[in-house]
């Protein structure tokens, strides 16, 4: 820090509050297209406020996403969709899933609420495609909780029928599919939320308040990263299986493939495997990023990188790495410096906070490294602790600038109503997925990536192109 930058007032560093929240409520202004089912707020939704949802993957998280929205009044759950009608998930302890579990599940809870004891009003699909083109004008919103291969596919079906979207983390398997969900969300008008759960909770609203606050001065480096899928994604080894074993009872593994070329079944892509598998998943970056970088994100309004470069212990064409370590560049903007995140996935452990007292116990997640001191944040945008802990007893707390609200999800039912988009929204969520999933891109080409962003081009490696925008399969352009 230069001699006169240590003389700025705290007020001083401080990014304005009646800034921030004008540009919030521009932002939200635009979105004010409210569904047919809205009418009128309170308390008890009325019938004219309830909210149709159909949910699409309701496999192991799509089964706690459909829960999750079901269990916010006045939203009613009147279809699924699965490819596989049973899916066995008792190997991570968490018992059968897919398409007959969630009817099931759907049918049970509004029996409770029915005279009868009964109730059969959830349809059930296992094609996305033909469930909204069939019950299209009786839904209003659409859960997207399938493999990342395909939430583009789903996403765009609901969208351009003029569907509400909540999808599951990342927000799309590739850059340029990424931008194509977010600028049609941004087009139809439509209220959207990523699956990244942290962002609506208390942890990332104290942590972006504390950094524009001026907590640890000015923010050069962040460091975060994940252990996820290091050693369960590739138990079946680096190459495809040579075996083809039936396609499970009930599955239909065409729909399961989805936009990706085809290959024969094996239970070392589904149902839990496939994030290690190129053509399905981005492995931990593509897992886990967008939870505990999110943080970082928001706070500094870090946008697209310059520049990605990233190492490995090991990657093939078909499998991803069981450990990496990502380096993304992000220029500097407005009054913030320029930042350089780390991040570090599997077998690759995030490095001890600067400063962090011997004994203190430290669980990765993320923190932020400033010409003042360092924020530590447990994973999923968790709450924040300044370091030293000396640090943390004398700060005093800043006023709260950002609403809180009362869970993701019924945050995000919560704006339909209001016919406001969310923060977190896709035009949120989409840019920090783009970034995100560049690290894969790095990795893959085993370059240093220089990146125009809003031509999604890396300007020195015309080979990563067909990582940016890979090729689909027949019958499923986007």
């Amino acid at each position: 820090m230069k001699p006169d930058e240590k003389n700025v007032s705290r007020q001083d560093k401080r990014i304005s509050r009646r800034r921030f929240m004008g540009s919030s409520a521009a932002a939200a202004a635009a979105f004010t297209i409210a569904p047919r089912s809205v009418l009128a707020q309170s308390a008890d939704p009325a019938p004219s406020q309830r909210i149709n949802l159909a949910c699409i993957g309701v496999g192991d998280q799509g089964r706690g996403d459909m829960q999750d929205l079901m269990n916010v009044d006045g939203v009613q759950v009147v279809s699924v969709c699965d490819i596989a009608k049973a899916v066995d998930y008792g190997s991570m302890g968490h018992g059968i899933a897919g398409l007959d579990a969630a009817l099931r599940t759907v049918e049970q809870r509004y029996a409770r609420d029915t005279k009868s004891g009964s109730y059969k009003g959830c349809t059930g699909y296992q094609d996305f495609r033909e469930m909204l083109d069939k019950e299209g004008d009786n839904i209003d919103a659409v859960m997207v909780a399938t493999p990342d291969h395909v939430h583009a596919a789903a996403c765009l079906a609901a969208i351009r029928k003029g569907k509400h979207v909540f999808c599951e983390k990342p927000l799309a398997h590739s850059i340029y599919e990424t931008r194509l969900v977010t600028e049609a969300a941004n087009k139809a008008g439509v209220i959207t939320q990523m699956g990244n759960q942290g962002h609506s909770g208390e942890g990332i609203r104290l942590t972006v308040e504390w950094i524009r606050d001026g907590a640890i001065g000015t923010v050069r480096e962040i460091h975060s990263g994940d252990n996820t899928g290091a050693r369960d994604w590739l138990t079946h080894g680096t190459t495809r299986p040579k075996e083809t074993p039936p396609v499970p009872d009930g599955w239909d593994w065409d729909l399961w493939i989805g936009p990706a070329a085809e290959r024969p079944y094996h239970p070392a892509y589904a149902p839990y495997n496939w994030r290690g598998w190129w053509d399905f998943g981005n492995g931990c970056i593509g897992d886990m990023a967008c939870h505990n970088l999110d943080p970082a994100f928001w706070a500094l309004e870090l946008g697209a990188p310059t520049s990605v470069e990233a190492r490995s212990s090991g990657i093939t064409e078909e499998t991803v790495a069981r450990g990496a370590v990502y380096h993304f560049e992000f220029p500097a903007k407005g009054d913030r410096a320029a930042v350089d995140v780390y991040w570090y996935s599997g077998r690759e452990r995030v490095p001890r906070p600067p400063g962090l007292e011997e004994g203190r116990r430290f669980g990765g997640g993320i923190h932020f490294i400033g010409d003042e001191g360092v924020i530590q944040c447990g994973g999923w945008a968790g709450p924040p602790r300044l370091v030293p802990e000396s640090r943390m007893k004398s700060y005093e707390r800043p006023p709260e600038i950002f609403p809180r609200l009362d869970g993701h999800h019924k945050g995000w039912i919560d704006a339909i109503r209001k016919g406001e988009q969310v923060h977190g929204g896709f035009d949120y969520s989409g840019p920090m997925t783009e970034a995100v999933l560049l690290g894969a891109v790095a990795l893959r080409t085993g370059k240093k990536i220089l990146w125009d962003g809003p031509n999604m081009k890396a300007t020195n490696a015309p080979e990563a192109d067909k990582y940016i925008k890979p090729a689909f399969r027949d019958g499923w352009s986007l």
